[in-house]
Order: structure tokens, then sequence, then C-alpha cells
């Protein structure tokens, strides 16, 4: 029975939820947005920048906070916590090891969507935002389906999925690669590092946003610089091969691989699949999860709060999925051993070029794996409030959760999660099924937040401003 449903787990993820329909769909969305925005994100580009990286170590004091928000920084680190990881390290080995150079073409080009996709549902967010019992500023795809087009029924199957996906991809997959990879590396049994992560997420989670949007935006930045470091070290050795590797990437993109070394080849729409699916899975747009954390942002105008959405897909896949696909195909790996492991390819390009850089691999993942099991159970806590608003014991549910979200970690640490992934792929592609289907609706929301933001980006909004004129409301 149980191999059964695993078995039509992994037909659903491999031939629709996770292949050639949902990249069809993820991409499709992706032009259709361009057009309805006329390609802003693109064409000005240099206001996304201005606006993201000029601003990247103001730290605004308490005083300059709206109350119950976090810094746009903040939102966009929580966000990045939960992208950065082991789709980064990974993922793009894997896109290599079974698609060749050419998938990482097609990362590419699923992040130039992504950058569209992110950039409207982040707006679409914190545009339809909303306070909760307690004060917060919470918002969210579920928020922009039930206020902006009045189905409900849509938002509380959104609410569901990324709830059950909390536990799958945010905690037990995120505790297992963060152990086993500890394991391997330092020896340390299982138990005694599911214990120790188990403490230490409890500890933050307790905070809520405020907590753990503090512990992401120190995380974040200094797990990304520390590989970021290393990488650049092994390209600057490497640096000969770097002409031949971007000549592979974009000549086996259309031609397909031919098979060499280990590697058995792979056709062009092959390499296409892998590396445009690999890339909806790091950086996550169209899922709808990063809205949630961005919705906190205190900032003058939603299209503002979308710049951050555009940078972080552009930091998440452009830079460091490129930076890590050129790391290995410089190394020649991955075509020498059909039989190495995704992570053990990763580890050992860097080993290969610089003592001890193995450790590099453990270090990145054991940082990029706590950060995204943080940032995930606020995802998923956001979902079980937006569930049970309104009604009474719905703090007792949130902290009945809590426990079993830090059980779940202590679990994913010590137990084989084969079964866990395939659920956790499963839910998290039906998270972006009420949430595209929004993005495509709302479109006229966006297309006009969007022009009245850039009539004049530079000019700064009261806080208060009301864009509810811009908005479609269909349920208050």
């Amino acid at each position: 029975m149980f191999d059964s449903i695993m078995s039509v787990l992994a037909t659903l993820n491999n031939n629709v939820l996770w292949g050639i329909p949902m990249v069809v769909l993820m991409i499709g969305t992706g032009v259709f947005l361009l057009v309805v925005t006329r390609g802003v994100v693109f064409t000005r580009f240099n206001v996304v920048m201005r606006y993201t990286t000029k601003t990247l170590f103001h730290r605004p004091n308490k005083d300059e906070l709206e109350h119950g928000a976090i810094s746009p920084f903040q939102a966009v680190c929580t966000a990045l916590a939960a992208t950065l990881g082991t789709g980064n390290i990974v993922g793009v080995a894997l896109a290599v090891a079974t698609g060749g150079p050419g998938a990482i073409f097609w990362l590419w080009l699923s992040a130039l969507a992504g950058m569209v996709i992110k950039y409207c549902e982040v707006t679409l967010s914190v545009a339809y935002r909303t306070r909760n019992e307690r004060g917060e500023i919470v918002g969210g795809p579920m928020y922009y389906i039930s206020r902006g087009l009045g189905t409900g029924w849509l938002a509380v199957l959104f609410a569901i999925f990324g709830f059950l996906a909390s536990f799958g991809i945010g905690a037990s997959v995120q505790a297992n690669s963060l152990a086993g990879s500890v394991n391997a590396t330092f020896g340390i049994p299982l138990p005694v590092i599911g214990a120790a992560v188990a403490v230490l997420a409890g500890l933050v989670l307790i905070g809520g946003i405020k907590r753990i949007s503090h512990i992401t935006e120190v995380l974040v930045p200094f797990a990304a610089v520390f590989y970021l470091i290393a990488a650049f070290v092994v390209l600057v050795i490497n640096a000969a091969e770097i002409p031949a590797a971007i000549g592979m990437i974009f000549r086996d993109a259309f031609t397909g691989t031919a098979a060499t070394g280990g590697f058995v080849g792979a056709t062009v729409m092959y390499a296409c699949r892998v590396g445009m699916s690999r890339g909806v899975f790091t950086h996550e747009a169209g899922m709808g999860s990063a809205p949630i954390a961005h919705a906190s942002a205190d900032t003058d105008h939603p299209a503002r709060q979308g710049l951050w959405g555009t940078f972080e897909v552009f930091f998440d896949s452009i830079v460091m999925c490129t930076i890590t696909g050129l790391v290995i195909l410089t190394s020649g790996l991955w075509c020498a051993d059909p039989m190495m492991s995704e992570g053990a390819m990763s580890s050992a390009a860097f080993g290969q070029s610089i003592p001890g850089g193995q450790y590099v691999v453990t270090v990145g993942l054991m940082l990029f794996a706590f950060a995204t099991l943080i940032a995930w159970y606020y995802y998923g806590e956001k979902c079980v409030e937006y569930l049970l608003r309104g009604r009474r014991g719905g703090r007792v549910a949130i902290r009945i959760y809590q426990v079993a979200y830090v059980a779940m970690v202590f679990a994913g640490c010590v137990a084989n999660l084969d079964a866990v992934w395939e659920f956790a792929d499963c839910f998290n592609g039906l998270m972006a099924i009420p949430n595209l289907i929004a993005l495509i609706a709302l479109s006229s929301v966006i297309k006009r937040l969007s022009q009245d933001f850039f009539r004049d980006p530079d000019l700064r909004r009261p806080r208060n401003e009301d864009y509810s004129d811009l908005l479609t409301f269909r349920d208050k």
C-alpha cells in the first residue's frame, strides 16, 4: 500500500507538479505578467538595484519601524533564508549531473520568469496585507486571494498546502540535510545533532517574526558571503576553464549533451525540463511562500517591496546558482563518476581546488538549512493563523503547531526521509496552483500599482497612504 502511494506521488511530482506542465504554467505566467507590467523589472533594472543594494546595510531602529513590521532587508533575508540552501548547492549539481551543462541556461531562463513573478506576488502581498488580532502585519497569497478575488475556498486550499509543506520542505527535509552533512563530516551521532538543532530552532521560533528576522538578517548574509568567497577562490584557480564552461552552457542548451566520461548524455528537452524545474525549486517564485515574509516589511509602496522580490530571485538563481554551476563545470567532476551523489560532487569540486574545500559545502549546508528551517516555520504559522482566524483557541493551536514543528525537526535529523521528500515536493507544487491563478486574475491590480510606483520611484510616500483606489476588493 505504502509503495503504491509513493509510486503515485513520484509520478505526480515528476510528470505534473514538477514536470513539463508546471514548467509551462510557470514560464507562461511569467511571460504574461512580463507583458502586463511592460517588463519594468528589466527595463528599469537600475531602479531595482538602486533601491535594494543601496539599502542593504541600512538598519533602521525600532522607532523608525511601523508597529508590527520588520525592515525591508529583514523581510528579504527571511525570504532568502527559505530559498537559499540545498537548491543552490545540491540542486545545481543535480541539474548538471542529469541534464548536462545546458541545464544551467534553462535555469537562467526560469530565473528571468521568476524575477517577474516574484515582483508581482510580493507587490500583491503588501497591497492586500492586514493586521491580525495582536496588531501584527500579515499577508501572503491567502490574503490577496480572499480579499482580492473573494474566493475563500481557494485561499484555504493554499493555506492548507502551505501548512503541510512546512513540515516537509521546512522542518524534516532541511533538518535531515543538515544532520546528514554534519554526521558525514564530523561524525557526531544523529540523535545528538537532532536534539541540538531542535533546541536551537525552538529558541528562535518562540520569538516569532521579530526574532526570526533578526537571526536571518545575520545568518543569511554571513552564509552567502562565506560560500561566495570560497567559490570565487575556486574560480580564480580554475579561471582558464571558465570560457570553455560558459561555452558548454550555451552550446549544450540547444544541441544536447553527448555522452562523455561517466555522463550518459542528455537531450535538449531533458536539459530544459531539468534546468527549469530546478530553477523553480531553488527560487520558489510562483509558490507563494516568500510573499508571506515580505508582507511584514515596513515600506511606503507595495511595488517598492516588490523590487526586493526581484532582487531575491536575481541573487538566488542568477548569482548563487551560476557560481555553483561554474565551480562544478570547471572541476570536470560532473562527467567523471556516474555513481557520485550530487552533494558529494559539490563537495569534491571545492575540495579539488582548495585544501579543506569540502568543508565549505558542509558549513554552507548547515547555515543555509537552519535558516530555511526557521523561515519555513513562519510561513506555516501564518497559514495556520489564517485557517483559524477569529476562532477561539487559535493561539493554543499555533503553540501546538510550534511544538509539532520542533518535534518534526528532531525526527528529520534521525529518520530516512525519502518518502517525506515526495510529500514535500507534492505540497510545494500544489501551493503554486492557487497562487498562479490569483496572479493572473489580479494582473490588472499589479499593472496599476506598477504604473503608480514607476511614475516616480524616487518619491517617498507617507507610511499610511491608502492604495485602495488601485486595488480590487471582493471580500473585505
